[in-house]
Order: C-alpha cells, then structure tokens, then sequence
C-alpha cells in the first residue's frame, strides 16, 4: 500500500510529517512524501496512492483529491471540537495524534483499508445494478425502435423493397422507413443521425413520426419535390431544439411514370442506382438536416424502369469492409451492389463482426 506524507515542513527534524515517515518506513509501508498540496492531488489523479496523511496546519488546509483516495489528518496535539467537526465534514477519514504506538498505526492502516475495500465493493454491486438496468432499458428501447421500421421484404405493386439495420450498440441513430403515399407514389428515405445510441435513437423516432405525417398532411407539389420534404423537417428537427443533425437521402417513386425523384441532405456515400449491369451514383451536395434554418433542397430525377434497382448504404458501411482506401471500398461496394438482388447476399461481402464502430443501414428498391 503506497501512502502519502504531506507536510510543509517535512524537512524538519521534529515535524510530524518526519515524525510518521521514519515510522511508516520502520513498518515497511511504502511512502511518498511532498511539501506541496497541489502535488499531492495531481499523484493521486495519476493513482500513485492508496492514502494521504496530511499533516497540515488546521483541516481546511487539505487538499481537494479524489473521493476513492482515503485522506487522514495527522495532528501533534488535541484537536478542537470545530476543526474535528470541519475535517469529517471533509471526508477525512480518521485523524492520527502523534506519537502513536506502531501497533495502533499498523492496525487504523488496516481498518482504512479494509472500510475502502468495502465501500468500492458496495460502489461496484452498485454500478453493476445500473448497468443492468441500462441494458434492459436500451433492450426495451430497442425492441420499440425495430418495431417502428417497415417490413421487411415489402412488395407495392411490382416493386420489392428491402432493408438491413445493424447498430454499432443496442440502440441506433441510423434508420430507414418506405411507405405508400398514394395508389401511384411511394417514399422511402434512409437517414443518419449524427451520433449512435439512446440521444440519436430518439431522433429516429421522431423521424417515424414524420414518415406518418406525411403520409395524412404532404402537398401535391411534394411528390415530385422531395426537396421540399427535406426542407419541411429541417425546419421541424430545428425547432425541436435537439442539437441533433441528420443526413438523408429521400426518395419518391413515381410508379405511373416509372421516375425516380430523390433529394440528399448530406447523405454519404450516394446512392447507387443499377441499371443493365451498370451503377450510377446518385451525387448531390448539400448540407445535412437539424443545423441551417431556411435551407433549399434541390430535387432530381431520374428515369426508374423494370429491372432498375436503387440501394442507399450509411457510411457505416466502410467500416465493414476492409480495403485499405476509400477508392477501393467504394469500388467494391459498387460490384456488391451489382452482383445481387438480395439483401443477405449483398451482406455477406462485408465482415460479420459482431462489434462495429457504427451503426449500418442499407435500403433495396427493385423494380421486377
């Protein structure tokens, strides 16, 4: 047990600091001695020592060290009633009045350890029960948010639309949602909130809520103006004031002229588009969701036919692949992406690691 002499006046012959030091020694503790207050907290931070005797002029005089670092007050005569009532109130934990026999110091070192072995064993059963109770909220938690994605396969009329959500931790700031908005239009978006875990999972409930209210309250000019959708819940995420950004790629199909009309805030990598064997990305540029108010979104199209296919990947997905550059990730990205129409199939070009950085979301349209 490493313990720790403060005292001003250590050099003295007579102080108590030397005083305990030659005793603690003869006892075979192993000491650290300082004359200085602000040394003592920065070798207790650093976990140098178990204990901290101080022997200070009066107990205000102690220094500030962490709570788990049992601190003693070291006196040469009877402490007043008020300084003993200020150095417990202080969190010290026992004070020592030299001289004192060897015996009664070996056996308070003792004692102090014993209580600290006993309060960290009361402080781990305590934080093992919050971790317990943690997990079973984010499983609960989780549960809820699988529930709000769509089905999964989906059919609406010739189209299939599939999906893959894997979270970094129990909870996942990523998320994907496809809905019928009319007999002849259908959305679907994939979106990743800044972050992972409960804070960004909240976001994305409040993203299913969106997906609702769109379906009962979107304007006509919105169907073929996603834009104007990315637009309406960047104003909505602002002011909820959740200090929470969000990129999204939005799509709406538009199954009487076969058109793909699909705006980006921010969503990286593109979307691919896979036609006749070939893939085209689906670059756009603009800033995410949640930070800028009064943001334009710009709309594109672009023609969907049978045997069209769209994927939309989160950037987790590089985590899962292991070329060494971005050029090569994304280069085998796209032959994943071309080589297959199911979604396992296409997972299964990624590493299966059971613990990954990020949360990965991918969203599948096919037309048959």
């Amino acid at each position: 047990m490493s313990l720790l002499v403060l005292d001003p006046d250590i050099a003295g012959q007579e102080s108590l600091g030397n005083q305990l030091l030659k005793q603690l020694t003869e006892l075979d503790f192993h000491t650290i001695d300082t004359t200085d207050a602000r040394a003592t907290t920065d070798l207790a931070l650093q976990g140098s020592v178990e204990l901290v005797a101080c022997c200070c002029a009066c107990s205000t005089d102690l220094p500030d060290i962490p709570a788990t670092i049992p601190r003693v007050w070291v006196v040469g005569e009877t402490p007043s009633a008020d300084d003993l009532l200020t150095a417990l109130r202080g969190d010290v934990c026992d004070v020592w009045q030299l001289p004192i026999d060897s015996d009664e110091l070996s056996q308070r070192v003792a004692d102090i350890r014993q209580r600290m072995n006993e309060r960290s064993n009361v402080m781990q059963a305590e934080m093992s029960e919050m971790r317990l109770e943690l997990e079973r909220d984010q499983r609960a938690g989780q549960y809820i948010q699988m529930g709000m994605l769509p089905p999964n396969p989906m059919d609406i009329g010739h189209y299939r639309l599939q999906h893959k959500l894997k979270p970094s931790l129990l909870l996942s700031g990523d998320f994907v949602d496809y809905f019928q908005i009319s007999d002849r239009y259908f959305a679907c978006y994939v979106a990743d909130v800044a972050g992972h875990g409960a804070s960004s999972a909240f976001v994305t409930v409040l993203l299913k809520n969106f997906s609702r209210r769109l379906r009962r309250e979107y304007r006509v000019s919105m169907l073929s103006n996603p834009g104007e959708v990315l637009a309406w819940i960047n104003t909505e995420l602002i002011d909820q004031g959740l200090d929470k950004h969000v990129a999204m790629f939005f799509g709406i199909f538009d199954t009487q002229s076969e058109l793909l009309h699909y705006a980006n805030a921010a969503h990286l990598p593109p979307a691919s588009l896979v036609l006749d064997g070939k893939v085209t990305s689906l670059e756009q540029r603009a800033k995410p969701l949640g930070l800028f108010p009064d943001l334009a979104y710009q709309s594109l199209t672009v023609e969907f036919p049978k045997g069209a296919k769209l994927v939309v990947f989160s950037d987790g997905v590089f985590d899962l692949i292991d070329q060494p550059t971005l050029a090569e990730k994304e280069a085998l990205l796209a032959d994943a992406i071309i080589a297959t129409d199911n979604m396992d199939e296409l997972w299964s070009n990624f590493k299966q690691d059971l613990q990954i950085p990020d949360d990965v979301s991918c969203l599948m349209v096919q037309y048959a």
